[in-house]
Protein backbone atom coordinates (compact mmCIF):
# COMPACT_ATOMS: atom_id res chain seq x y z
CA UNK A 1 0.00 0.00 0.00
CA UNK A 2 1.60 3.28 -1.05
CA UNK A 3 0.82 6.52 0.80
CA UNK A 4 1.97 10.10 0.39
CA UNK A 5 4.11 11.61 3.11
CA UNK A 6 1.93 12.71 5.99
CA UNK A 7 -0.93 10.42 4.91
CA UNK A 8 -2.35 7.64 7.10
CA UNK A 9 0.45 6.06 9.07
CA UNK A 10 0.60 2.28 8.90
CA UNK A 11 0.22 -0.41 11.52
CA UNK A 12 2.50 -3.33 10.70
CA UNK A 13 3.75 -6.04 13.01
CA UNK A 14 7.14 -6.26 14.59
CA UNK A 15 6.81 -2.71 16.00
CA UNK A 16 8.93 0.05 14.61
CA UNK A 17 8.03 2.51 17.36
CA UNK A 18 9.42 6.01 17.00
CA UNK A 19 8.88 9.20 18.98
CA UNK A 20 8.69 12.35 16.87
CA UNK A 21 8.47 15.78 18.42
CA UNK A 22 5.86 17.13 15.99
CA UNK A 23 4.14 14.10 14.56
CA UNK A 24 3.78 12.12 17.81
CA UNK A 25 4.25 8.40 17.70
CA UNK A 26 4.31 6.29 14.56
CA UNK A 27 3.39 2.63 15.01
CA UNK A 28 4.32 0.08 12.42
CA UNK A 29 3.87 -3.64 12.52
CA UNK A 30 6.56 -4.86 10.21
CA UNK A 31 5.64 -7.34 7.50
CA UNK A 32 6.94 -10.82 8.27
CA UNK A 33 5.88 -12.51 5.07
CA UNK A 34 2.81 -13.85 6.87
CA UNK A 35 0.98 -10.67 7.69
CA UNK A 36 1.12 -7.75 5.34
CA UNK A 37 0.70 -4.09 5.98
CA UNK A 38 -2.40 -3.07 7.88
CA UNK A 39 -3.20 0.63 7.61
CA UNK A 40 -4.12 2.54 10.73
CA UNK A 41 -7.52 3.12 9.18
CA UNK A 42 -8.04 -0.62 9.73
CA UNK A 43 -8.25 0.13 13.45
CA UNK A 44 -11.93 0.84 12.90
CA UNK A 45 -12.55 -2.73 11.79
CA UNK A 46 -10.28 -3.94 14.58
CA UNK A 47 -12.48 -2.13 17.08
CA UNK A 48 -15.55 -3.85 15.71
CA UNK A 49 -14.00 -7.31 15.63
CA UNK A 50 -12.16 -7.33 18.94
CA UNK A 51 -13.75 -7.86 22.35
CA UNK A 52 -14.29 -4.94 24.68
CA UNK A 53 -10.92 -3.59 25.88
CA UNK A 54 -11.35 -4.55 29.51
CA UNK A 55 -13.23 -7.83 29.40
CA UNK A 56 -12.88 -9.49 32.78
CA UNK A 57 -12.05 -13.12 33.40
CA UNK A 58 -13.81 -15.27 35.96
CA UNK A 59 -11.10 -14.31 38.47
CA UNK A 60 -11.72 -10.60 37.86
CA UNK A 61 -8.52 -10.05 35.87
CA UNK A 62 -8.55 -8.15 32.58
CA UNK A 63 -8.47 -10.20 29.40
CA UNK A 64 -4.84 -10.11 28.15
CA UNK A 65 -5.68 -10.23 24.44
CA UNK A 66 -8.17 -7.39 24.81
CA UNK A 67 -5.54 -5.37 26.68
CA UNK A 68 -2.98 -5.96 23.94
CA UNK A 69 -5.46 -4.67 21.39
CA UNK A 70 -6.13 -1.64 23.59
CA UNK A 71 -2.38 -0.95 23.79
CA UNK A 72 -2.06 -1.14 19.99
CA UNK A 73 -4.98 1.27 19.59
CA UNK A 74 -3.47 3.78 21.99
CA UNK A 75 -0.17 3.65 20.09
CA UNK A 76 -2.03 4.09 16.81
CA UNK A 77 -3.61 7.21 18.34
CA UNK A 78 -0.20 8.55 19.40
CA UNK A 79 -1.13 8.12 23.07
CA UNK A 80 1.98 6.66 24.67
CA UNK A 81 0.87 7.55 28.20
CA UNK A 82 -2.37 5.56 27.90
CA UNK A 83 -0.56 2.64 26.26
CA UNK A 84 2.00 2.64 29.06
CA UNK A 85 -0.73 2.57 31.69
CA UNK A 86 -2.41 -0.43 30.07
CA UNK A 87 0.90 -2.26 29.70
CA UNK A 88 1.62 -1.66 33.39
CA UNK A 89 -1.79 -3.07 34.27
CA UNK A 90 -1.23 -6.05 31.98
CA UNK A 91 2.02 -7.16 33.60
CA UNK A 92 0.66 -6.48 37.07
CA UNK A 93 -2.24 -8.85 36.34
CA UNK A 94 -0.04 -11.40 34.52
CA UNK A 95 3.58 -10.99 35.72
CA UNK A 96 4.74 -14.14 33.87
CA UNK A 97 3.28 -13.01 30.52
CA UNK A 98 6.58 -12.60 28.63
CA UNK A 99 5.04 -10.84 25.63
CA UNK A 100 3.38 -8.30 27.91
CA UNK A 101 6.68 -7.68 29.71
CA UNK A 102 8.48 -7.22 26.39
CA UNK A 103 5.94 -4.69 25.11
CA UNK A 104 6.02 -2.81 28.40
CA UNK A 105 9.81 -2.65 28.23
CA UNK A 106 9.65 -1.22 24.72
CA UNK A 107 7.15 1.42 25.81
CA UNK A 108 9.40 2.48 28.68
CA UNK A 109 12.35 2.83 26.30
CA UNK A 110 10.24 4.89 23.88
CA UNK A 111 10.17 7.73 26.40
CA UNK A 112 13.86 8.30 25.75
CA UNK A 113 14.78 6.97 22.32
CA UNK A 114 13.44 5.35 19.12
CA UNK A 115 12.71 1.64 19.08
CA UNK A 116 13.49 -0.11 15.79
CA UNK A 117 11.42 -3.23 16.36
CA UNK A 118 9.55 -5.27 18.94
CA UNK A 119 12.11 -6.25 21.56
CA UNK A 120 14.97 -4.50 19.79
CA UNK A 121 15.88 -2.85 23.06
CA UNK A 122 16.19 -6.21 24.74
CA UNK A 123 19.36 -8.23 25.14
CA UNK A 124 17.37 -11.45 25.29
CA UNK A 125 17.89 -14.66 23.33
CA UNK A 126 17.26 -14.10 19.61
CA UNK A 127 15.22 -17.28 19.22
CA UNK A 128 13.06 -16.36 22.20
CA UNK A 129 12.49 -12.87 20.79
CA UNK A 130 11.46 -14.39 17.46
CA UNK A 131 8.96 -16.60 19.30
CA UNK A 132 7.47 -13.61 21.12
CA UNK A 133 7.17 -11.62 17.88
CA UNK A 134 5.36 -14.55 16.30
CA UNK A 135 3.03 -14.83 19.29
CA UNK A 136 2.27 -11.11 19.13
CA UNK A 137 1.53 -11.36 15.42
CA UNK A 138 -0.86 -14.29 15.63
CA UNK A 139 -2.67 -12.83 18.65
CA UNK A 140 -3.34 -9.58 16.82
CA UNK A 141 -4.18 -11.27 13.54
CA UNK A 142 -6.66 -13.69 15.12
CA UNK A 143 -8.44 -10.93 16.99
CA UNK A 144 -8.73 -8.84 13.83
CA UNK A 145 -10.21 -11.90 12.10
CA UNK A 146 -12.56 -12.94 14.90
CA UNK A 147 -15.47 -14.96 13.41
CA UNK A 148 -18.69 -13.24 12.52
CA UNK A 149 -21.12 -14.33 15.29
CA UNK A 150 -23.79 -14.90 12.64
CA UNK A 151 -21.67 -17.57 10.95
CA UNK A 152 -21.27 -21.20 12.06
CA UNK A 153 -18.30 -23.58 11.73
CA UNK A 154 -19.19 -25.81 8.80
CA UNK A 155 -18.00 -28.90 10.67
CA UNK A 156 -20.83 -28.79 13.23
CA UNK A 157 -23.65 -30.30 11.18
CA UNK A 158 -25.63 -31.73 14.10
CA UNK A 159 -25.07 -32.10 17.84
CA UNK A 160 -26.91 -34.06 20.52
CA UNK A 161 -29.24 -32.11 22.79
CA UNK A 162 -26.98 -32.83 25.77
CA UNK A 163 -23.85 -31.54 24.04
CA UNK A 164 -23.91 -28.04 25.48
CA UNK A 165 -20.39 -27.01 24.45
CA UNK A 166 -18.43 -27.65 21.24
CA UNK A 167 -14.80 -26.69 20.62
CA UNK A 168 -13.07 -25.96 17.34
CA UNK A 169 -9.35 -25.30 16.90
CA UNK A 170 -8.18 -23.14 14.02
CA UNK A 171 -4.50 -24.01 13.59
CA UNK A 172 -3.78 -21.24 11.11
CA UNK A 173 -5.02 -18.62 13.57
CA UNK A 174 -3.64 -20.40 16.67
CA UNK A 175 -7.09 -20.05 18.20
CA UNK A 176 -9.65 -22.23 19.96
CA UNK A 177 -13.30 -21.18 19.63
CA UNK A 178 -15.90 -22.18 22.20
CA UNK A 179 -19.51 -22.58 21.02
CA UNK A 180 -22.63 -23.00 23.08
CA UNK A 181 -25.22 -25.43 21.74
CA UNK A 182 -28.82 -24.86 22.76
CA UNK A 183 -32.01 -26.10 21.05
CA UNK A 184 -30.11 -26.97 17.87
CA UNK A 185 -28.49 -23.55 17.55
CA UNK A 186 -24.83 -22.57 17.99
CA UNK A 187 -23.53 -19.38 19.56
CA UNK A 188 -19.90 -18.24 19.83
CA UNK A 189 -19.11 -17.76 23.52
CA UNK A 190 -15.40 -16.96 23.55
CA UNK A 191 -12.04 -17.84 22.03
CA UNK A 192 -8.53 -18.49 23.30
CA UNK A 193 -4.97 -18.29 22.00
CA UNK A 194 -3.40 -21.75 21.66
CA UNK A 195 -0.07 -23.37 20.92
CA UNK A 196 0.14 -26.31 18.51
CA UNK A 197 2.81 -28.78 17.42
CA UNK A 198 6.34 -27.59 16.65
CA UNK A 199 6.01 -28.87 13.08
CA UNK A 200 2.42 -27.78 12.57
CA UNK A 201 -0.58 -29.98 11.87
CA UNK A 202 -1.72 -33.22 10.23
CA UNK A 203 -0.19 -35.73 12.61
CA UNK A 204 0.81 -39.02 10.97
CA UNK A 205 2.92 -40.93 13.46
CA UNK A 206 4.25 -41.02 17.00
CA UNK A 207 6.87 -38.37 17.67
CA UNK A 208 6.35 -36.26 14.54
CA UNK A 209 5.61 -33.18 16.70
CA UNK A 210 2.44 -32.40 14.77
CA UNK A 211 -1.11 -31.75 15.94
CA UNK A 212 -3.78 -34.00 14.39
CA UNK A 213 -6.62 -32.83 12.16
CA UNK A 214 -10.01 -34.39 12.77
CA UNK A 215 -13.09 -34.78 14.94
CA UNK A 216 -12.37 -35.88 18.48
CA UNK A 217 -13.93 -36.05 21.93
CA UNK A 218 -12.62 -35.20 25.38
CA UNK A 219 -12.06 -38.53 27.11
CA UNK A 220 -11.01 -37.52 30.64
CA UNK A 221 -10.12 -34.67 32.96
CA UNK A 222 -6.67 -34.82 34.56
CA UNK A 223 -6.27 -32.49 37.53
CA UNK A 224 -3.14 -30.46 38.18
CA UNK A 225 -2.33 -32.61 41.23
CA UNK A 226 -1.99 -35.72 39.05
CA UNK A 227 0.50 -34.22 36.59
CA UNK A 228 3.99 -32.71 36.45
CA UNK A 229 4.17 -28.90 36.50
CA UNK A 230 4.87 -28.95 32.73
CA UNK A 231 1.12 -29.44 32.12
CA UNK A 232 0.12 -26.49 34.26
CA UNK A 233 -3.49 -26.36 35.44
CA UNK A 234 -4.23 -29.88 34.14
CA UNK A 235 -5.18 -31.65 30.95
CA UNK A 236 -8.11 -32.74 28.80
CA UNK A 237 -7.05 -35.79 26.73
CA UNK A 238 -8.80 -36.44 23.40
CA UNK A 239 -9.38 -39.71 21.55
CA UNK A 240 -6.57 -39.46 19.00
CA UNK A 241 -6.18 -41.64 17.02
CA UNK A 242 -9.88 -41.87 16.17
CA UNK A 243 -11.40 -44.50 13.87
CA UNK A 244 -10.55 -42.58 10.71
CA UNK A 245 -6.96 -42.07 11.87
CA UNK A 246 -6.54 -45.80 12.49
CA UNK A 247 -8.08 -46.78 9.15
CA UNK A 248 -5.56 -44.49 7.48
CA UNK A 249 -2.59 -45.85 9.41
CA UNK A 250 -2.00 -42.85 11.67
CA UNK A 251 -0.32 -43.61 14.97
CA UNK A 252 0.65 -41.90 18.19
CA UNK A 253 -1.08 -41.15 21.44
CA UNK A 254 -1.26 -38.70 24.32
CA UNK A 255 -2.77 -35.73 22.46
CA UNK A 256 -4.16 -33.43 25.14
CA UNK A 257 -5.47 -29.95 25.67
CA UNK A 258 -3.30 -28.80 28.57
CA UNK A 259 -1.84 -25.79 30.36
CA UNK A 260 1.60 -24.24 30.75
CA UNK A 261 4.26 -24.57 33.46
CA UNK A 262 3.72 -22.32 36.46
CA UNK A 263 6.68 -20.14 35.51
CA UNK A 264 5.24 -19.10 32.14
CA UNK A 265 1.97 -17.59 31.00
CA UNK A 266 1.92 -18.80 27.39
CA UNK A 267 4.04 -20.59 24.80
CA UNK A 268 4.88 -19.67 21.18
CA UNK A 269 2.36 -20.63 18.47
CA UNK A 270 4.46 -23.62 17.34
CA UNK A 271 5.98 -25.16 20.43
CA UNK A 272 4.26 -28.37 21.59
CA UNK A 273 4.94 -32.00 20.73
CA UNK A 274 1.47 -32.21 19.15
CA UNK A 275 -0.83 -31.17 21.99
CA UNK A 276 -3.05 -28.09 22.03
CA UNK A 277 -1.72 -25.82 24.78
CA UNK A 278 -3.69 -23.03 26.46
CA UNK A 279 -2.80 -20.58 29.19
CA UNK A 280 -3.68 -21.89 32.63
CA UNK A 281 -6.47 -19.33 33.21
CA UNK A 282 -8.07 -20.23 29.87
CA UNK A 283 -7.79 -23.96 30.55
CA UNK A 284 -9.42 -23.51 33.95
CA UNK A 285 -12.36 -21.81 32.23
CA UNK A 286 -12.68 -24.79 29.88
CA UNK A 287 -12.67 -27.19 32.82
CA UNK A 288 -15.84 -25.52 34.08
CA UNK A 289 -17.77 -26.04 30.84
CA UNK A 290 -16.63 -29.18 29.00
CA UNK A 291 -17.98 -32.66 29.69
CA UNK A 292 -16.00 -35.88 29.42
CA UNK A 293 -17.31 -38.14 26.65
CA UNK A 294 -19.67 -35.47 25.29
CA UNK A 295 -17.71 -32.39 24.31
CA UNK A 296 -16.46 -32.59 20.70
CA UNK A 297 -13.14 -31.06 19.69
CA UNK A 298 -12.76 -30.31 15.97
CA UNK A 299 -9.18 -29.51 14.92
CA UNK A 300 -8.81 -27.90 11.50
CA UNK A 301 -6.03 -26.28 9.53
CA UNK A 302 -8.41 -23.38 8.96
CA UNK A 303 -11.98 -23.34 10.20
CA UNK A 304 -14.56 -22.80 7.48
CA UNK A 305 -17.49 -20.63 8.55
CA UNK A 306 -20.82 -20.67 6.70
CA UNK A 307 -24.07 -18.75 6.99
CA UNK A 308 -27.06 -20.34 8.66
CA UNK A 309 -28.86 -21.02 5.37
CA UNK A 310 -25.90 -22.98 3.98
CA UNK A 311 -25.46 -24.78 7.31
CA UNK A 312 -29.14 -25.79 7.42
CA UNK A 313 -28.97 -27.11 3.85
CA UNK A 314 -25.88 -29.23 4.50
CA UNK A 315 -27.37 -30.51 7.74
CA UNK A 316 -30.56 -31.56 5.94
CA UNK A 317 -28.56 -33.33 3.23
CA UNK A 318 -26.54 -35.23 5.85
CA UNK A 319 -29.72 -36.19 7.72
CA UNK A 320 -31.19 -37.58 4.52
CA UNK A 321 -28.20 -39.91 4.04
CA UNK A 322 -28.69 -41.45 7.46
CA UNK A 323 -32.46 -41.70 7.09
CA UNK A 324 -32.11 -43.46 3.72
CA UNK A 325 -29.68 -45.93 5.30
CA UNK A 326 -32.18 -46.63 8.10
CA UNK A 327 -34.98 -47.30 5.59
CA UNK A 328 -32.74 -49.64 3.60
CA UNK A 329 -31.80 -51.50 6.79
CA UNK A 330 -35.46 -51.93 7.69
CA UNK A 331 -36.30 -53.12 4.18
CA UNK A 332 -34.30 -56.36 4.68
CA UNK A 333 -33.47 -56.04 1.00
CA UNK A 334 -29.76 -56.98 0.78
CA UNK A 335 -29.22 -55.15 -2.52
CA UNK A 336 -30.64 -51.89 -1.21
CA UNK A 337 -28.71 -52.19 2.04
CA UNK A 338 -25.34 -53.05 0.47
CA UNK A 339 -25.67 -50.15 -1.95
CA UNK A 340 -24.97 -47.77 0.97
CA UNK A 341 -21.44 -49.15 1.41
CA UNK A 342 -18.17 -48.51 -0.38
CA UNK A 343 -16.15 -51.33 -1.93
CA UNK A 344 -13.31 -49.93 0.22
CA UNK A 345 -15.33 -50.40 3.43
CA UNK A 346 -13.70 -51.43 6.71
CA UNK A 347 -15.55 -52.33 9.89
CA UNK A 348 -14.53 -51.53 13.43
CA UNK A 349 -13.20 -55.10 13.65
CA UNK A 350 -11.16 -54.74 10.47
CA UNK A 351 -13.54 -56.71 8.22
CA UNK A 352 -13.80 -55.87 4.54
CA UNK A 353 -17.15 -55.35 2.84
CA UNK A 354 -17.81 -58.95 1.84
CA UNK A 355 -17.03 -60.35 5.30
CA UNK A 356 -19.04 -57.68 7.05
CA UNK A 357 -22.10 -58.04 4.81
CA UNK A 358 -22.00 -61.82 5.18
CA UNK A 359 -22.07 -61.43 8.96
CA UNK A 360 -24.94 -58.97 8.74
CA UNK A 361 -26.98 -61.23 6.48
CA UNK A 362 -26.45 -64.11 8.86
CA UNK A 363 -27.71 -61.96 11.75
CA UNK A 364 -30.98 -61.09 9.97
CA UNK A 365 -31.57 -64.47 8.31
CA UNK A 366 -35.17 -65.53 8.84
CA UNK A 367 -36.22 -62.14 10.25
CA UNK A 368 -39.63 -61.12 8.87
CA UNK A 369 -39.59 -57.49 9.93
CA UNK A 370 -37.29 -55.10 11.76
CA UNK A 371 -37.94 -51.65 13.19
CA UNK A 372 -35.07 -49.21 13.75
CA UNK A 373 -35.06 -45.86 15.53
CA UNK A 374 -32.04 -43.54 15.52
CA UNK A 375 -31.48 -41.31 18.55
CA UNK A 376 -28.84 -38.92 19.92
CA UNK A 377 -27.44 -38.27 16.45
CA UNK A 378 -24.28 -36.21 15.90
CA UNK A 379 -22.90 -35.36 12.47
CA UNK A 380 -19.71 -33.54 11.50
CA UNK A 381 -18.31 -32.47 8.16
CA UNK A 382 -14.70 -33.60 8.48
CA UNK A 383 -12.36 -30.57 8.71
CA UNK A 384 -10.58 -29.63 5.53
CA UNK A 385 -12.64 -31.97 3.36
CA UNK A 386 -15.81 -31.67 1.31
CA UNK A 387 -16.16 -35.42 0.83
CA UNK A 388 -16.27 -36.88 4.35
CA UNK A 389 -18.96 -36.91 7.06
CA UNK A 390 -18.78 -38.68 10.42
CA UNK A 391 -22.07 -39.61 12.09
CA UNK A 392 -22.64 -41.17 15.50
CA UNK A 393 -26.00 -42.40 16.76
CA UNK A 394 -27.81 -44.85 18.98
CA UNK A 395 -29.71 -47.59 17.17
CA UNK A 396 -32.76 -48.89 18.98
CA UNK A 397 -34.46 -51.79 17.24
CA UNK A 398 -36.63 -54.81 17.57
CA UNK A 399 -37.26 -57.99 15.61
CA UNK A 400 -38.88 -61.32 16.48
CA UNK A 401 -39.81 -59.96 19.95
CA UNK A 402 -36.17 -59.20 20.64
CA UNK A 403 -34.81 -55.73 21.36
CA UNK A 404 -31.35 -54.29 20.90
CA UNK A 405 -29.54 -50.99 21.40
CA UNK A 406 -26.09 -50.06 20.10
CA UNK A 407 -24.07 -46.87 19.73
CA UNK A 408 -22.71 -46.74 16.18
CA UNK A 409 -20.28 -44.53 14.29
CA UNK A 410 -20.12 -44.26 10.51
CA UNK A 411 -17.82 -42.40 8.14
CA UNK A 412 -19.46 -41.44 4.86
CA UNK A 413 -17.28 -40.55 1.88
CA UNK A 414 -18.39 -39.08 -1.42
CA UNK A 415 -17.44 -41.32 -4.33
CA UNK A 416 -18.31 -39.61 -7.58
CA UNK A 417 -21.82 -38.25 -7.03
CA UNK A 418 -22.83 -40.82 -4.41
CA UNK A 419 -22.13 -40.97 -0.67
CA UNK A 420 -20.92 -44.33 0.62
CA UNK A 421 -20.10 -45.70 4.07
CA UNK A 422 -16.37 -46.40 4.27
CA UNK A 423 -16.27 -47.26 7.98
CA UNK A 424 -18.81 -48.52 10.53
CA UNK A 425 -18.27 -49.73 14.06
CA UNK A 426 -19.97 -49.92 17.42
CA UNK A 427 -18.72 -47.86 20.33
Amino acid sequence: MAHKAGANRQLMFGFALTRRTTAGFVVRILSSGIMGIVALSACASLRAAAPAPLVRSAAGKPDPDAMLIAIYKDLASNNLRAAQGKADALVEAYPNFSLGQLIRGDLLLMHGRPIAGLGSGSNGNAERLADLREEAMVRLKSLRERPDPDLIPRAFLKLRDDQRIALVVDARRSRLYVYQHLHGQLKLLTDYYITQGKLGINKIKEGDQKTPIGVYYITSHLARSRLPDFYGAGALPINYPNEWDRVNGRSGSGIWLHGTPSGSYSRPPLASDGCVVLTNPDLEKLFASVEVGRTPVVIAEQVEFVNRKTWAGEREAADSLLEAWRHDLESLNPTRFVNNYSVNFKSGLGEDLSAWIAKHQQAVAGVKAIAIKLQDVTMFAYPGRNDLIVSTFTQEGSFDKRHFQTRTRQYWQKEGKAWKIVYEGNL
